[in-house]
């Protein structure tokens, strides 16, 4: 698959900027109102604006998460992302990979689903 420099993987990078920025304001901006977030395949973690704000609001005051894009995929509106995610936990350094599926519409994310495992190499 081809990436693409606008589109739905503009909305993505604007979401992992904000992400590692710590901005809840301009993360919460790049998700529909109803957005849905999962751990993959159907687990519901959050649902709506509010709750992603929660969530972010929570994670960003207690691990101080940094995300470093490994790979991205793009198909039509939906946008893959292999990542490994730093983070400061109470326990030290700790890191995960993740791969982050995508679901834009109208210039906004619209539901996302994410599948965690032990980073391959904690070193990266």
């Amino acid at each position: 698959m081809r990436q693409e420099q606008g589109g739905p993987a503009a909305v993505v990078q604007a979401q992992l900027d904000a992400y590692n920025a710590h901005d809840v304001a301009a993360l919460v901006a790049v998700y529909a109102d109803d957005v849905e977030h999962y751990q993959h395949p159907s687990t519901l973690l959050a649902s709506g604006t509010e709750a992603i704000r929660s969530r972010f609001t929570a994670r960003f005051a207690s691990a101080k998460p940094h995300a470093v894009l490994l790979q991205r995929i793009v198909c039509g509106d939906t946008v893959i992302d292999h990542e490994t995610v730093h983070s400061t936990t109470p326990d030290g350094p700790a890191s995960v990979d993740m791969v982050a599926i995508y679901e834009v519409r109208a210039g906004r994310i619209a539901r996302a689903w994410f599948m965690t495992a032990p980073a391959a190499d904690a070193a990266r």
